[in-house]
């Protein structure tokens, strides 16, 4: 690397107590990108005390994080916003070195076995019954019911390794596979939840109407179907109105940013504040 010693210096100077240095050298260490995180990582690995760990973890953390965002623009920016990539982006907000093309193979796989038991002939209903039945019960998908937040079930790549999500979690990874299937589900934006609904071919352009173009809905959480009516039942529980915007489906950039969202809740009481920070900044990319 050029400027070695300028280097030998700034890496030095991570321990100073005073918080100005640190922000000083901080930033000239992130101005030269990602090449001086092995000299960070060796840093950390022969470093005994803990705070100047941490320090050099923030900052491992934070030049992977330019990096990260670079990417959520490009995706954001391309022609089309397949699921998969969006998704496999935000895991690597928590595990920068993801190896991608495992989880790759592992949807196509869970995609190629339902692929083999769909047909031209089979309901709606037929058609996710056949997607649950290989998600839930062949490949063995748990979803989690408690309030308790972990970041892990709200990652595709994780869910596919524990076998276990979130509602958010879970309803991404059903999402992205009937993308693939070319079968018309979508999230919709009913606040608080992560629902999803199967649109009829023929889209619905009157606003007010939009919930005529859906044959029915799914929580993803277990992979439950369930009714019009159910749906108004749960709004009247709530005593919440039902507007017409609550049947418009989402696309892609949406679905990534209500994951976005979803996980950031895991940090609102943590210590790692910064990271609902940087949360926040890549719901913003999307919305641009």
């Amino acid at each position: 690397m050029d400027n070695d010693k300028e280097v030998e210096a700034l890496l030095t100077l991570i321990e100073d107590p005073d918080a100005e240095v640190f922000e000083a050298v901080s930033n000239r260490i992130i101005s030269y990108g990602t090449p001086i995180i092995a000299s960070l990582e060796n840093l950390w690995e022969n470093t005994i005390d803990n705070n100047v760990q941490e320090r050099i973890e923030l900052l491992i953390h934070r030049l992977h994080f330019i990096n990260l965002k670079n990417d959520f623009i490009a995706w954001s920016n391309a022609p089309h916003h397949d699921l998969i990539p969006g998704a496999l982006l935000v895991a690597k907000l928590l595990y920068p070195d993801l190896h991608t093309g495992k989880v790759i193979q592992d949807i196509e796989r869970l995609r190629r076995n339902i692929w083999i038991e769909l047909n031209n002939y089979l309901t709606p209903l037929e058609q996710v019954n056949v997607v649950t039945s290989i998600l839930y019960n062949y490949f063995g998908l748990k979803g989690s019911l408690g309030e308790a937040r972990l970041p892990n079930e709200f990652l595709i790549s994780s869910i596919i390794e524990s076998k276990k999500g979130n509602q958010t979690g879970n309803g991404v990874l059903y999402l992205l596979l009937t993308e693939l299937l070319d079968v018309p589900i979508r999230l919709l934006p009913i606040p608080n939840q992560f629902v999803l609904a199967y649109f009829k071919s023929k889209t619905e352009k009157d606003t007010e109407k939009l919930h005529l173009n859906i044959e029915f809905f799914i929580d993803p959480t277990l992979g439950q179907v369930f009714t019009h009516n159910d749906l108004y039942n749960y709004f009247n529980k709530l005593s919440v109105a039902v507007i017409p915007d609550y049947f418009r489906p989402q696309n892609n950039k949406q679905v990534i940013a209500k994951l976005l969202e979803d996980l950031g809740k895991c940090y609102e009481t943590d210590d790692k504040s910064y990271m609902l920070r940087e949360i926040e900044e890549l719901i913003a990319i999307l919305r641009d």
